[in-house]
């Protein structure tokens, strides 16, 4: 696992931890199962505080992406059907909201779009 914090960057180092690890788990740099550094660790190895650190995990275990197991470690995940819960979750839980505001299904898909494309940086 290879992890660069840039100082610079607008993106906080717990954010910019939290994406790699993401990023590198979603293409299969890090494959499921794959045991991560303890917090401190990779805290360490990253000149980072150990809160910073243990910030980016917990995001990432609530994201489905990393999973702890006690004095085992954390782990990458498995992608597949946590994930697809979640996001089934999620998408219930906004077609209630807009169904709530009163917007049609074409505005609603269209407002789902534009997210899209802002969080994968396609706009």
């Amino acid at each position: 696992m290879t992890l660069k914090i840039h100082i610079n960057e607008s993106a906080p180092p717990y954010e910019q931890v939290r994406a790699q690890i993401a990023e590198q788990a979603r293409s299969g740099v890090l494959p499921v199962g794959y045991r991560l550094p303890t917090v401190r660790g990779l805290a360490e190895s990253l000149g980072l505080a150990a809160n910073t650190v243990a910030k980016a995990y917990r995001a990432l275990e609530s994201d489905g992406v990393i999973e702890t197991r006690g004095r085992n470690g954390t782990f990458v995940a498995a992608a597949g059907p946590a994930a697809e819960r979640e996001a089934a979750l999620a998408a219930q839980g906004y077609a209630e909201r807009v169904r709530r505001l009163g917007l049609g299904e074409d505005a609603a898909l269209a407002a789902v779009r534009e997210a899209l494309r802002a969080a994968y940086g396609e706009g």
